[in-house]
């Protein structure tokens, strides 16, 4: 696969997951997003890119201390139909955080956790939102 690098204006933009397990977490993360792996998981990392190799590089991270608070930084996931794309990630293997989803300013989202506890969150932003985006 040729990887088209995601560009910020001095490198590349990465974005790095703590796990405890390389093979789970890729296995996760890949049905999640539609991503693909990049060969066998090594000792410590193990990297997931979009299958046309066009977007941001996923490096999963095996670390040996458990997680212990909220994330500072998430993924958001953002879906026309929040309670299909909710449903699709717990199949997976995601937790839901959020016991009703919250809504502000016409948009909607639950908080999820990934195998490894790393928040992210499921929205569905108000139908205007998807007027001025471009599909890639």
């Amino acid at each position: 696969m040729t990887r088209t690098r995601h560009s910020y204006s001095h490198g590349d933009l990465v974005v790095v997951l703590d796990c405890a397990d390389l093979d789970r977490a890729a296995e996760f993360w890949t049905a999640a997003l539609g991503y693909v792996r990049t060969g066998p998981a090594g000792p410590t990392y193990l990297s997931v890119y979009p299958p046309e190799g066009a977007g941001c590089e996923i490096l999963l991270q095996r670390v040996s201390d458990e997680k212990r608070a909220k994330n500072r930084l998430h993924l958001d996931l953002r879906t026309r139909d929040l309670a299909v794309e909710v449903d699709r990630v717990l199949a997976l293997g995601a937790t839901l955080v959020t016991d009703q989803p919250i809504e502000e300013s016409g948009w909607l989202w639950h908080v999820l956790a990934d195998p490894d506890s790393n928040e992210f969150c499921v929205l569905q932003p108000p139908e205007s939102y998807w007027d001025d985006q471009v599909e890639s």
